[in-house]
């Protein structure tokens, strides 16, 4: 099977024709196919690579020992290995699992300063203190955030064209339902993503086995791996408090409300012992946070409550691997995945929005009548996001829309297991033409 292709290539290709391109930094969650993507990039790219991995290669964190400038690096790299070949202008430097060894961060100001060679970090972005990479490099290196594989890259894993997905979104803009035949093809491979999630290796073997033959085994060693590496990496924060929210997420997710709520973690647990921990697990790219918008308007990142939020994992398949067997038996065999109180559909719809690049806002008043899964604006309104788990009544939805108390909502969108459709006040879309969202709003 031929090497996934990946959003992160263009971005690879484009990076390298900017002539004042500055060293980049690649950060993701283990095993998002970081590593992969660079090595294929360097390959296809540049006459000579030198790659160094600091978490299996202890012998060169000690290259900066010296001072950070970049002859002095490059002649304690190459007193290591006399095999690499520097020469400017044709050598990638690709510094992998740089969490191992901070100093690098410290070394990109001299490699934007010098320009000779193209430098590329990488690593785990549970293991990596931004705070001291933005204070070393700050001005000096651009940053890319690489996430599992989303829809899209599903669907070319899967063999699909650019051209059969622009026949999606022509039908989405023109408002106009899909065929039968596209409809239910594209629902059955979203289901597939649903249970499988984007980490590469998973969708690789789904591929390669042509079915789900050892794909829970896969996932739950990723879970495993992520509360190893809480363990590890967890320095400021308890790793046990850590820990715990981090295995609460698909029981809050499966209450009504699904709030976070610290309270409910053991017995005796208080907010401010857990300041922080959400955040940790958000920049550690296992979770992403969505906060309760205090009230429905404009700007979305000034109108929220920081205390209140509801947490979901960033691949909806490791959210399944996370349940009692009997769940996941019922998902894996009858894809029955309303019945977990519609937390599997919006936790697929929140990883696909971050994907897309937006923040997550929801709301609840506190009578609990009006509540909205998730709030995301075009250039010119407000618009609010149902999500559901079957083509119920959209009562919060409409309210939303026909009050006047929400001068800034003009219109709202419904993703659903329902075809394209708008009926004067809201959009309908099914579940899988999330990813096309942004392109929509930006073009309608």
């Amino acid at each position: 099977m031929p090497r996934l292709k990946r959003k992160i290539d263009d971005f690879l290709i484009n990076w390298k024709n900017d002539k004042e391109r500055m060293p980049l930094i690649v950060k993701g969650a283990r095993q998002v196919g970081k590593t992969d993507a660079i090595e294929n990039f360097a390959k296809n790219n540049y006459k000579y690579v030198v790659e160094i991995n600091f978490a299996l290669q202890n012998e060169y964190k000690t290259i900066f020992d010296n001072g950070f400038e970049v002859d002095t690096i490059i002649h304690n790299i190459s007193m290591i290995n006399n095999n690499f070949k520097f020469v400017p202008n044709e050598t990638l430097i690709f510094f992998d699992e740089m969490q191992d060894c901070m100093n690098v961060a410290t070394s990109l100001k001299a490699f934007n300063l010098d320009k000779r060679y193209d430098v590329i970090c990488s690593g785990s972005m549970m293991g990596i203190n931004y705070n001291e990479i933005e204070s070393n490099s700050v001005g000096n290196k651009i940053d890319y955030t690489m996430s599992s594989l989303d829809f899209e890259e599903f669907l070319w894993a899967k063999g699909y064209s650019e051209k059969q997905i622009d026949e999606l979104y022509t039908c989405m803009k023109e408002v106009k339902p899909l065929t039968k035949t596209e409809y239910d093809v594209m629902l059955n491979n979203f289901k597939d993503y649903m249970l499988l999630g984007g980490m590469p290796k998973v969708v690789r073997t789904f591929i390669e086995n042509k079915n789900f033959s050892g794909i829970l085994e896969l996932q739950e060693q990723i879970l495993t791996d992520y509360e190893q590496d809480i363990s590890k990496y967890a320095k400021g924060l308890d790793k046990e408090r850590v820990l715990n929210a981090y295995r609460k997420i698909p029981v809050f997710l499966g209450n009504e409300n699904k709030k976070f709520q610290v309270s409910k973690i053991s017995s005796g647990a208080r907010n401010r012992e857990y300041s922080g921990v959400a955040d940790w697990l958000s920049d550690a790219g296992i979770v992403n946070i969505s906060y309760c918008m205090e009230e429905c308007a404009l700007p979305l990142g000034g109108n929220y409550n920081p205390d209140n939020y509801r947490l979901y994992f960033r691949d909806t398949g490791l959210l399944i691997a996370s349940l009692d067997d009997e769940a996941q038996d019922d998902l894996r065999k009858n894809q029955n995945f309303n019945t977990y109180k519609g937390a599997i559909y919006e936790n697929i719809i929140a990883d696909m929005l971050v994907k897309e690049g937006y923040k997550l806002y929801f709301y609840r008043n506190e009578k609990g009548t009006i509540e909205m899964d998730f709030f995301i604006r075009d250039a010119n309104s407000l618009i609010p996001v149902e999500v559901k788990a079957s083509d119920n009544a959209t009562a919060s939805l409409n309210r939303l829309i026909e009050s006047k108390n929400y001068k800034e909502i003009k219109y709202g969108i419904k993703l659903c297991n329902k075809n394209i459709g708008f009926n004067g006040k809201f959009y309908t879309f099914p579940y899988f033409l999330t990813f096309l969202l942004k392109r929509y709003l930006k073009e309608k």
